[in-house]
């Protein structure tokens, strides 16, 4: 069976993004691949093997265009209320926290942030499927 391993997304600046995925959700630089044209960085924390490996095209200048197609990544915390809290202090563009009912169930209660690059992050109040 396939086990999911990792995930990855291009960068325009190294320590910008880096500091982002620190601040906002605990990751911080596994591994540090350099080449002579693009640098990998395999971001993780404790809490789980998943990793968020950043590309960074070395002597790109212009911001990549996300498209049209691009869905979003995902974290459980367990509160959502003071992770939204701790992220409007840190300034970082943040939507509103909302539920999301199926079949009048509460299903999911979370908010978005956006990252450096324009990546959106979806932070879930952790229960149910979303632990």
């Amino acid at each position: 069976m396939a086990k999911m391993i990792h995930s990855m997304i291009r960068v325009l600046d190294e320590r910008r993004s880096v500091d982002f995925y620190r601040q906002a959700i605990g990751l911080s630089v596994a591994e540090r691949v350099d080449f002579d044209s693009f640098t990998l960085l395999y971001l993780s924390n404790p809490d789980t093997g998943f990793e968020l490996e950043l590309t960074v095209n070395k002597g790109r200048t212009e911001p990549y265009g996300l498209g049209d197609g691009y869905g979003h990544l995902a974290v459980s915390v367990d509160d959502i209320e003071s992770e939204h809290k701790r992220f409007v202090s840190l300034g970082f563009a943040v939507g509103k926290i909302v539920g999301f009912q199926h079949n009048g169930e509460p299903l999911a209660r979370f908010f978005f942030v956006t990252d450096p690059d324009g990546y959106k992050i979806e932070v879930i109040q952790r229960g149910g499927r979303y632990l």
